[in-house]
């Protein structure tokens, strides 16, 4: 397979998590698929953490993502187990034999019930998992295993990205103090239909369980929910969020109290941080997009005409290309079915408007656009002139090398 260099998009550097209280990492070398690299992930959570999780919408969900919603449905778990290089999916009866197997593998080296053991996998699908690697992995763990790092733990779920996602805030719920941190993986095979990708938030915050689930289901809608690289929506696709409860805060009864909007507000920040570093992680991508419909007449619309634009292979090897082809934006906008005005419709791209009230705007400078469009960051805006609501979505243009690395991506 091509080596992959690091996307020209990425942060400068992975940012310096702070340790999450109750949250330890192991990370192991299995050799699932990768030679030489950490490939499996198992996370202690202390007794007492709440988890709450949302997953791929696919009907052909993996078998780790099956089993997970049921642990998430009790609301408490003592560990979550990652591997990468095998995504464990459409692998018939032998394939949930196998979770429960490496279920019962994580909950012995941890000390707990393997019904309180979140599964994830991620990697190639159809090909049976090699447990008895995964089960040689886990128990070379001891006491003396040194805890993984931030760093390292983002590095071991990867696949086919570029570079480790990882991201924290530090708030509170009331007069306390509280840390959220996480980590995700995500490069290819990226649409939302909750979730669209793996992603793992830590949080040493006491919630309950059903706070803890809306809370989540509210940020996912405006960053998970809001990306897409390819328009594929994955069949392992999770995003848990665990509270230790180790911080010592008051208890909220319910997602609104005042005490709880700060944490709110750090949580959807976080998120976004990291659905858009998957973005900027996408296969081959040279260019990150954010897409901007306002004028729509629901958001739901605004959304809807946003990620057909995200989606269109024409508008985004158009980006790539750095040519303005403002008729491909109109173009998505309309399949998209999303209610609008063309006499009132209008486009413009880096601030600089290309199409209004029907047609193409005759003075406006070409050179603006095109300087913009040779940037790392496009802008997408777009009208509807038909009311109030807005959205924004985030992908990533289209290359030669998306091609290149999907079609070697299991050699």
């Amino acid at each position: 397979m091509t080596t992959l260099k690091r996307s020209g998009l990425a942060p400068s550097q992975f940012p310096k998590i702070p340790r999450v209280c109750g949250l330890e990492f192991k990370a192991l070398r299995a050799g699932i698929k990768y030679a030489g690299r950490d490939d499996l992930l198992l996370a202690r959570l202390d007794k007492g953490t709440t988890v709450a999780g949302v997953f791929t919408q696919s009907t052909t969900a993996s078998a780790p993502v099956q089993w997970s919603r049921e642990v998430v449905t009790k609301g408490k778990a003592r560990a979550l187990l990652v591997n990468s290089g095998n995504a464990n999916t459409f692998t018939g009866p032998k394939g949930h034999t196998d979770v429960k197997s490496t279920a019962a593998m994580a909950a012995k080296a941890v000390g707990c019930q393997a019904s309180e053991v979140l599964i994830a996998s991620t990697g190639v699908i159809g090909e049976p998992l090699p447990i008895d690697r995964i089960d040689r992995a886990l128990k070379r763990i001891s006491n003396k295993t040194r805890p993984a790092s931030w760093l390292r733990a983002a590095h071991a779920i990867g696949t086919t990205d570029t570079y480790p996602k990882g991201a924290f805030r530090q708030t509170k719920i009331g007069e306390t103090d509280i840390t959220i941190g996480g980590i995700a993986k995500g490069s290819g095979m990226i649409a939302p239909d909750m979730a669209t990708m793996l992603a793992f938030v830590f949080t040493d915050a006491c919630i309950s369980r059903t706070v803890l689930d809306d809370i989540l289901r509210e940020g996912v809608q405006a960053s998970f929910n809001s990306i897409t690289v390819d328009s594929d929506t994955s069949t392992s696709d999770s995003l848990i969020l665990a509270a230790t409860g180790r911080a010592g805060n008051r208890v909220p009864k319910t997602k609104n109290v005042p005490d709880l909007k700060l944490f709110r507000g750090a949580l959807k920040d976080l998120l976004i941080e990291l659905a858009t570093q998957v973005v900027r992680d996408g296969e081959g991508a040279q260019k990150f997009i954010t897409v901007d419909v306002c004028g729509a007449s629901s958001t739901a619309s605004a959304k809807k005409a946003a990620l057909a634009i995200a989606n269109s292979p024409l508008v985004k090897t158009a980006i790539a290309g750095e040519d303005a082809n403002w008729g491909r934006v109109v173009m998505a906008v309309g399949k998209s079915g999303a209610p609008l005005n063309q006499k009132m419709l209008s486009v413009a791209m880096g601030g600089v408007t290309i199409a209004q009230a029907g047609g193409r705007v005759e003075d406006y400078d070409e050179k603006l656009v095109a300087t913009h469009l040779k940037g790392q960051e496009v802008g997408i805006e777009v009208n509807l002139g038909v009311g109030r609501s807005k959205a924004r979505v985030w992908t990533c243009d289209f290359t030669h090398d998306y091609i290149t690395i999907n079609a070697e991506y299991r050699t």
